[in-house]
């Protein structure tokens, strides 16, 4: 898919920028070229000499370099490419392309080009949490931009949480994603997909059968047809797909937050079963057996994820959500699209007779303003690939 590819990799001052080596590897592997860029932050993590080594091509470093600029002056090196890829991208350099510096080679290529641009950020927690951050990623966003990343895990700070730039792997499928030709090419998607653990006390949670398969699904068959997929997982069974974007929460809370930092996207496939309700009076400590009897549990609703995004500012031109019924599947999947206010409802009779709910098989109804489309019972697989079909063919251009 990358064959005769043209990268232009940016690589930002940050101690992951050692993953940029195996990175420009990964892709040459698949027949892409590679034109390196360096930061003067980027010369302390790597050396210009092995970048140059894996790309096999020369190293840019400096906006003022007299031979540079007679072989290949800054603008065209920035519209050469058919992909810019932004590989550790700091802070740093996400506000520069945002408030549009450009006062090194890095942030005047970023400014000058008309070519698509990929960031995979990277960062201390602390800094990605930030508010100045997300305006900036938000505004990155807007601006037309592609992410793939941040991951969560341990920092090289010794910290924990959302900050570690995406594994090399991971950015060659984004990569891969944004230089489809398939009818999603340039499109974002976002998937919600598997259950949600609401705690009671830290070893008992509240949660359902939901494998994860459909929505694991889903996302694949949408990243198949070129989209960009943001796929935010529940604790499936099911692990998530290749070449999408993953980004895991626990509750109903943590996933409606991941939702809308994912917003603006062109359409948005809610098939994740998140739980109704959540305990208010969780414990911190193990409930035990004793004389005073059975625990009392206070619930309270968890939030209505979609119909928030339904009715959000940035609401995507197309909302898809499930409905997993046992009773009058049709009629109560019609008052819920309505209820809801999104575009399509996807509705399934989950009786344990069916066997659909963990199984490996589906049979939906597809609800829209034009009524119900009944479709016959086949493999969780083949559902995805058939929604992910009629989504291209309503937010394609």
């Amino acid at each position: 898919m990358l064959a005769q590819k043209r990268i232009l990799l940016i690589i930002g001052g940050g101690i992951a920028a050692y993953k940029s080596l195996d990175l420009i590897r990964k892709l040459r592997e698949r027949g892409a070229s590679v034109t390196p860029v360096l930061t003067k932050a980027a010369t302390e993590f790597v050396t210009p000499m092995s970048v140059s080594a894996l790309a096999a091509s020369k190293v840019y470093q400096e906006l003022f370099d007299l031979t540079d600029e007679a072989e290949m002056g800054h603008i065209e090196l920035s519209r050469a490419a058919d992909l810019i890829v932004v590989a550790p991208a700091t802070a740093d350099l996400m506000a520069k392309a945002v408030a549009g510096h450009a006062n090194d080679l890095a942030s005047t290529l970023l400014l000058a080009t008309d070519t698509e641009i990929l960031y995979a950020p990277s960062m201390n927690v602390r800094m990605w949490e930030h508010a100045a951050t997300q305006r900036n990623v938000a505004q990155l966003k807007r601006d037309g931009a592609a992410l793939v990343g941040p991951n969560e895990g341990d920092m090289a700070c010794g910290e924990f949480g959302p900050g570690r730039m995406s594994e090399p792997l991971e950015i060659v499928a984004a990569i891969e994603a944004k230089l489809s030709d398939g009818p999603l090419a340039g499109r974002r998607v976002l998937v919600t997909s598997g259950p949600t653990h609401e705690p009671i006390d830290p070893v008992r949670y509240i949660a359902n059968r939901s494998s994860g398969a459909q929505g694991t699904a889903i996302a694949a068959a949408l990243a198949s047809l070129g989209a960009e997929v943001v796929f935010v997982t529940g604790p499936a069974d099911v692990p998530p797909p290749d070449g999408v974007h993953v980004v895991k929460v626990q509750s109903a809370r943590e996933m409606l937050e991941a939702v809308e930092s994912s917003l603006p996207v062109d359409a948005a496939v809610f098939a994740a079963a998140v739980a109704d309700w959540r305990v208010s009076n969780t414990s911190s400590s193990k409930m035990k057996k004793g004389a005073q009897g059975l625990p009392e549990l206070n619930f309270v609703e968890n939030p209505d994820i979609l119909a928030s995004v339904s009715g959000h500012a940035m609401r995507p031109n197309l909302v898809v959500g499930f409905a997993a019924e046992t009773d009058d599947v049709v009629e109560n999947a019609t008052a819920k699209r309505k209820r809801k206010g999104c575009d399509w409802i996807v509705a399934n009779d989950v009786s344990p007779e069916t066997g659909i709910m963990g199984g490996d098989e589906n049979a939906v109804v597809l609800i829209s303003d034009r009524g119900a489309e009944t479709w016959p019972r086949m493999g969780k697989t083949e559902v995805a690939a058939r929604l992910a079909q009629n989504i291209a063919s309503a937010i394609a251009d």
